[in-house]
């Protein structure tokens, strides 16, 4: 399983959030590609990149930070928020994303998406199912879709995406581990999925945990910036999945 760790951004920062909620900001870096130098120099491959500022304004805010921590670090970069028009989209390739996630426009303009699929290939998009009581939650987190969480996926999953990213919001920020329940029964219905698991995930214990229900990759925030779990720690175990 591949260990991901998290850069949210508002206003250029790197921040973390708790539940989504912006008015919990606390801001833990003021260069977000410095962070992402730190990740890359604990052999971390992939990091995962959310413009916040996006996600609220609809359009893409933080293309300069994507672009700084694509072409001045060897990570993979997995990007979403704000991604709205096919022009928000090419902008975040042309920036040097090597996948975008796609959240509320899957709920909103699912058409669209489908038409994305076909262009740019189920490699690079990761559809983004954030879920609030196990509904849909769209905007930065601030609506409720009213979408169950698992139709949801089944059904992107039988258009062709592969790669699904799931939040449960609850979980999000609060160092109390991840959604496991709520993987395992994605999972069981979908076991050719590739499920990045993100909200929670707190110790090496959620790391294995999320890694034998048989997700494909975990992402890590606040539990690093935290001090909740080591780079050393993150290292020692991406070295060992080799």
């Amino acid at each position: 399983m591949i260990l991901v760790p998290a850069i949210d951004i508002i206003n250029g920062q790197c921040v973390r959030l708790t539940k989504g909620d912006y008015g919990s900001k606390k801001v833990y870096n003021e260069f977000p590609v410095e962070v992402a130098k730190a990740f890359e120099g604990a052999g971390l491959t992939h990091v995962h990149v959310v413009d916040l500022d996006g996600a609220r304004a609809k359009h893409i805010v933080n293309a300069k930070v994507l672009e700084q921590i694509a072409t001045q670090t060897s990570l993979q970069v997995d990007f979403g928020g704000g991604i709205k028009t096919e022009t928000d989209l090419q902008t975040a390739f042309d920036c040097g994303a090597s996948q975008v996630t796609l959240g509320s426009v899957a709920v909103i303009e699912p058409e669209l998406v489908r038409e994305w699929l076909e262009k740019f290939g189920a490699e690079q998009l990761i559809l983004g199912a954030d879920a609030k009581n196990r509904r849909i939650a769209t905007h930065g987190w601030e609506q409720d879709s009213g979408l169950d969480v698992i139709d949801f996926i089944i059904e992107y999953a039988q258009k062709g995406f592969e790669y699904v990213l799931c939040t449960d919001v609850a979980k999000d920020g609060m160092l109390a581990g991840p959604s496991l329940e709520l993987y395992y029964e994605i999972l069981e219905q979908l076991p050719e999925l590739s499920l990045i698991a993100s909200g929670g995930v707190t110790s090496m214990d959620d790391i294995y945990q999320c890694a034998e229900l048989g997700c494909t990759a975990a992402i890590i925030g606040k539990a690093i910036y935290e001090n909740k779990l080591s780079l050393k720690e993150l290292e020692r175990y991406q070295t060992e999945q080799m």
